[in-house]
């Protein structure tokens, strides 16, 4: 099989990003051979994964596309979501007793519109509803992109075929799709193969954990565009060896600003993160975080052996003030990729120079030392992509192990 038309590279050397919460005085010129930004799950750092709210925060980041998860209902209708069960995102437990671990792809379109989508992620997000694919191409309109990630096709076979019926049929995706700024994506190799046997015309990435050998990749050229992997597990070699296959380059899920300063140094095509604007932001040079008071988390730290509530051991955030003034963190809260929070009690003012340890778990606090009394891991990925937010909802901080 021939070797599809590498897209990947053409639209990140096309792409324009704009910044249209910057303030004007302070823009610059973006480069033209920046990385295509994309914002994962529309813009999982600032909204509800996968909701509308998350789309429009991408749409508005300036990004070229914004990722998200499709998945078939159990009457066959496309909807957007990341998770195999309900549980994690929604209030699944209370609407529907009993259900919370099935499949999400157990429940039926008119089910699912029954769910809250937004309200673990704060309450100002309350009613977001799980969207329609559709949802994704009306909200993308305007010039901004849909990374479609076909999610988890052994659990429910068939989103291969349902993907490329909507992409090749329904109107509201024809527009896009002709312009190129439809592309999509899947762990699964058996899976995009079908897919790219089904839509030739549509861009296709296979995603990895890991960039493989030269011999693999040389398999996947005859059928995928590009190749999507874990940005800690790339090295040079390996991105070498992605471009000597002829394929694109892209990574997941990049939020640390110095995490994207190095991507680019590794010259990839793509970049997908949780806050597409910061790293907009970054690559055009700007302060990063503006409402960044000089609180940040100077480190993250999981616990061996997997006791999350024990006091002392336990997982902890660390928290620095680098100003030159005492801030007051209460109300400070540590956000992780999957939602989770870790809030930061009254009373807690950092000097110049202070630290705070912020535990999950119960203990005694001290001046150095706060307990949420949690039961659950909040560092996910190892501490990875964790985000702080002052007490009045502004994003102070990006942190990546």
């Amino acid at each position: 099989m021939a070797p599809r038309t590498k897209a990947l590279g053409a639209a990140a050397a096309a792409v324009v990003l704009s910044l249209a919460t910057a303030p004007a005085a302070a823009a610059q010129e973006p480069d033209p051979g920046a990385p295509l930004l994309i914002g994962h799950r529309g813009a999982a750092g600032t909204a509800p994964e996968n909701t509308v709210a998350a789309y429009k925060d991408g749409r508005a980041s300036g990004a070229g596309f914004f990722e998200n998860d499709v998945q078939p209902s159990a009457d066959g209708v496309p909807f957007l979501f990341h998770d195999d069960t309900a549980a994690r995102t929604t209030n699944v437990e209370e609407v529907f007793p009993g259900r919370a671990q099935d499949p999400v792809t157990s429940f039926t379109w008119s089910e699912l519109q029954q769910l809250d989508a937004g309200s673990y992620f704060g309450g100002r997000f309350a009613g977001e509803r799980i969207p329609h694919l559709d949802d994704a191409a009306r909200i993308a309109a305007g010039g901004t992109g849909g990374y479609i990630e076909i999610k988890s096709p052994k659990n429910s076979p068939g989103g291969e075929q349902l993907g490329a019926r909507e992409l090749e049929q329904d109107r509201t995706w024809r527009q896009p799709v002709a312009a190129g700024k439809v592309q999509v994506l899947g762990f699964d190799e058996a899976s995009n193969r079908e897919f790219a046997r089904l839509a030739p015309e549509v861009p296709l990435q296979q995603l990895a954990g890991a960039v493989p050998g030269p011999e693999r990749l040389a398999s996947w050229a005859g059928f995928a565009d590009s190749v999507g992997t874990n940005y800690r597990n790339l090295t040079a070699q390996k991105a070498a060896d992605v471009r000597a296959a002829g394929l694109g380059l892209g990574v997941y899920t990049v939020n640390a600003p110095e995490a994207v300063e190095s991507m680019v140094r590794l010259g990839v095509d793509a970049i997908t993160g949780d806050s597409p604007i910061q790293a907009a932001r970054q690559l055009q040079g700007l302060r990063v975080l503006p409402a960044a008071q000089g609180i940040r988390i100077a480190d993250a730290e999981d616990n061996p052996a997997g006791d999350d509530v024990k006091p002392q051991d336990g997982e902890y955030v660390l928290l620095r003030n680098d100003s030159d003034r005492s801030v007051d963190v209460g109300g400070y809260a540590i956000r992780d990729a999957a939602g989770n929070l870790l809030t930061v009690g009254e009373g807690y003012v950092l000097a110049p120079g202070g630290q705070l340890r912020v535990y999950t778990g119960p203990g005694t606090g001290t001046a150095e030392r706060y307990y949420n009394g949690g039961t659950a891991s909040v560092l996910n990925n190892d501490g990875d992509s964790l985000a702080l937010w002052t007490g009045q909802g502004q994003l102070a901080d990006l942190f990546a192990n």
